[in-house]
């Protein structure tokens, strides 16, 4: 009996023209690039405008996956946008960007999970594909990150950049597509990594401004600690649950926090660097973008071949984390 399993068949992402380097922030805070860079990896990170919100990040990497697919929104049976930025509480971004896709009476909605959302949403559509409700996925993961950043805080504002990647996700034909996932979340440690205001806890006021409250607040060293385990824990339990092993793996394909973390989760799985993609040092922390920008970016750089076995792995906000283990 054939197993079931979706696959991606179409990939897409956007960020902004705008391009922030640490120079640029040596003038504005007090830090430098090689402190960022030892740190963080990161060099630049890309910026939206002031008139540019998630929805349009996120419509134009749908667009650019429908196109790799060769698809029509209307083709589409779900529309899921992964986002921490939402353009507003409500209506969902999703609903803005079927609006902007024109894909007219086409289910939509928001998934939160931090910067673990992206595989989220992955798990969530595999349900929804292989038992009926939705035929084709148009999943979007979205950040706008650069409007809650406080650019006085230097321990913060060196992280950030926005943008958008997509995939279309459909059943299987072949052998190809996600073997297994391993997702879990920890609730007890949310107010390590948090946007405090502005919801029904800490409604927006005069003195929630003033305090800075609808900015990212985050401790760094407990978050990292966090991160390195749990990332770690997540691709090897992915492995167990597909039946592999770590000598398996082609490439790790990592949330792109910050480069010691990516790092370590490498070191986790014994791969060398270059079976561990990274490109942080050109977008810097784009959360839920991340992975769906990375996909593109080596499938497009023509290093992988069929049959393939890819590990995605991510951590955020709640916390959450979870692992995907993919063939491609």
């Amino acid at each position: 009996m054939k197993i079931k399993r979706i696959k991606i068949v179409g990939t897409g992402f956007y960020v902004p023209d705008k391009i922030l380097t640490n120079q640029d922030l040596e003038k504005m805070v007090d830090t430098s690039d090689e402190w960022i860079v030892t740190r963080t990896g990161i060099r630049e990170r890309h910026i939206a405008s002031e008139e540019q919100a998630t929805s349009d990040l996120a419509a134009e990497a749908a667009r650019r996956a429908l196109q790799d697919a060769g698809l029509t929104a209307e083709e589409v049976d779900l529309i899921l946008v992964a986002t921490s930025t939402p353009d507003t509480i409500f209506p969902s971004t999703a609903c803005r960007v079927q609006h902007s896709l024109g894909a007219d009476h086409v289910p939509a909605f928001d998934l939160s999970a931090g910067c673990t959302g992206f595989l989220y949403g992955m798990i969530v559509a595999e349900g929804l594909i292989l038992n009926g409700p939705a035929r084709r996925v148009l999943l979007i993961g979205a950040e706008l990150l650069t409007k809650i950043t406080n650019w006085e805080d230097r321990s913060t504002c060196v992280l950030f950049g926005d943008g958008a990647g997509a995939v279309i996700l459909e059943e299987s034909q072949d052998d190809s597509g996600m073997l297994s996932a391993y997702w879990r979340a920890d609730g007890s440690l949310g107010e390590l990594l948090i946007l405090p205001g502005g919801g029904t806890r800490i409604p927006a006021s005069h003195d929630s401004v003033d305090q800075k409250l609808h900015y990212i607040q985050m401790k760094g060293n407990e978050v990292f600690k966090h991160a390195v385990k749990r990332m770690g824990e997540a691709a090897v339990e992915a492995l167990k649950i597909a039946g592999l092993k770590k000598k398996d793996v082609d490439f790790l394909v990592p949330h792109q926090a910050n480069i010691r973390i990516i790092d370590a989760t490498g070191q986790r799985l014994k791969l060398p660097p270059e079976r561990v993609y990274t490109n942080i040092q050109r977008y810097g922390n784009i959360s839920v973008a991340s992975i769906p920008v990375a996909i593109h970016e080596l499938k497009e750089s023509g290093q992988l071949k069929k049959g393939d076995i890819l590990v995605f792995v991510a951590f955020g906000a709640g916390f959450t984390w979870a692992a995907v283990v993919y063939r491609w």
